[in-house]
């Protein structure tokens, strides 16, 4: 059954952060309300002097952004522009989605968020050098990363001796 949400009803609830810049206004998880399989959505609300989330990118998830009211600056890695009403934006998986939106004018930018959702999906920033590992909100640093066989040279000793000594 269609479910029709309007922006005008819709209670937006702010996103505190510890670095003021970040806050910003969401909708419910409206993806949850209706039980969508194969999207995440949100309305959000970017008030001015804030930014989205950090420069990000995602390696397992296409997001797109419909512009309903006001504008912002966006930063792609071809640089910057303004966005504004009525403009739709898709962002790719990888490095070339990668995306941040900066609301530089005097009034809110309301947007829908709307992302593809296959399951894990891992999310990069650039700018700070960390990985996320979502849904579950596991962020390590990038310089952490280590070479797949790491740690593994002593595989034998993990197994017991009658497997792995037979004659």
């Amino acid at each position: 059954m269609p479910t029709v949400f309007n922006v005008t009803q819709l209670e937006f609830k702010t996103r505190k952060s510890p670095i003021p810049e970040f806050s910003w206004k969401s909708s419910p998880r409206l993806a949850k309300l209706v039980n969508a399989e194969d999207f995440e959505f949100d309305i959000r609300s970017l008030d001015p002097g804030r930014f989205s989330f950090p420069y990000h990118f995602h390696r397992n998830a296409e997001e797109l952004f419909l512009i309903i009211a006001g504008k912002a600056m966006l930063r792609t890695p071809e640089g910057f522009s303004e966005i504004s009403k009525d403009d739709v934006i898709f962002f790719e998986k990888g490095p070339s989605g990668a995306h941040q939106l900066y609301n530089h004018s005097n009034s809110a930018c309301v947007y829908l968020d709307l992302r593809t959702s296959a399951g894990i999906d891992i999310c990069e920033y650039p700018d700070s050098n960390k990985v996320n590992i979502l849904p579950y909100m596991e962020i390590y640093e990038s310089s952490t990363r280590v070479d797949y066989y790491k740690g593994e040279d002593n595989v034998k000793a993990r197994w017991p001796d009658h497997i792995v000594n037979k004659s």
